[in-house]
């Protein structure tokens, strides 16, 4: 059973969460502030953290650079009534794996989870295999049936995160947000640009397909 530390303030929401997603059997701590959050990770080893940003005396960007620091590979997700291109950026920085905006969609979140609990396995085994495709986050290289594929590291992370992700779509923008430094002046449209360079290397390559989602993004499609 994995176990989920929830971090928000805000008393009713906290144990809203922390009920749904015991339903969903997981194991799940409540904690009102990242003190007390502190306190229950000494106590406990937890799978994945749950995080508000706006809290009091420590706010969840601390509070998350400092789990980063202790923890390179637990997942961490913030839920935040802040939908600005700058939280979402900073966040990324600090070493966060996703982000959601409340009103929160429980039933999504859960969703959200088990892909993060995925892609935890495959940082773990610091390998991402897909038939003879293969690629290792130690060499930042990948490989098509043993031939090195020469992906800059922008390429390389765009389709690590996609295939972390199987059939799921991100936005022109969430990827923007993670992989593109908060002052760049490049537009949205750059996404497509790198798309297509990492669609030609990946020609030659049967297993999956980067799909274009008309008018929101791409996504990893396995060819089953």
């Amino acid at each position: 059973m994995a176990t989920i530390l929830i971090v928000e303030d805000d008393q009713d929401l906290n144990h809203t969460v922390t009920t749904f997603l015991r339903q969903h059997d997981f194991q799940v701590y409540g904690a009102l502030s990242a003190e007390a959050a502190y306190d229950l990770m000494y106590k406990h080893q937890f799978d994945l953290i749950i995080s508000d940003i706006m809290m009091p005396d420590v706010d969840g960007f601390e509070f998350a650079e400092t789990v980063r620091k202790l923890n390179e590979n637990i997942p961490i997700i913030f839920m935040t009534a802040r939908d600005d291109i700058g939280a979402k950026q900073r966040g990324f920085r600090v070493g966060i794996d996703d982000y959601m905006v409340k009103p929160i969609d429980l039933d999504e979140m859960v969703l959200r989870i088990g892909a993060l609990f995925r892609r935890a396995k495959i940082q773990t085994a610091k390998q991402l295999t897909l038939g003879d495709f293969r690629m290792d986050v130690d060499e930042r290289l990948a490989y098509y049936q043993d031939i090195p594929i020469e992906f800059t590291l922008r390429e390389f992370d765009l389709v690590y995160k996609l295939l972390s992700y199987p059939k799921k779509t991100f936005t022109r923008g969430q990827l923007m947000d993670e992989f593109w430094d908060a002052d760049t002046n490049t537009s949205t449209r750059t996404v497509d640009v790198y798309m297509t360079k990492i669609r030609e290397k990946l020609r030659n390559v049967t297993e999956f397909q980067i799909v274009t989602v008309r008018g929101l993004g791409y996504k990893a499609v396995p060819n089953e």
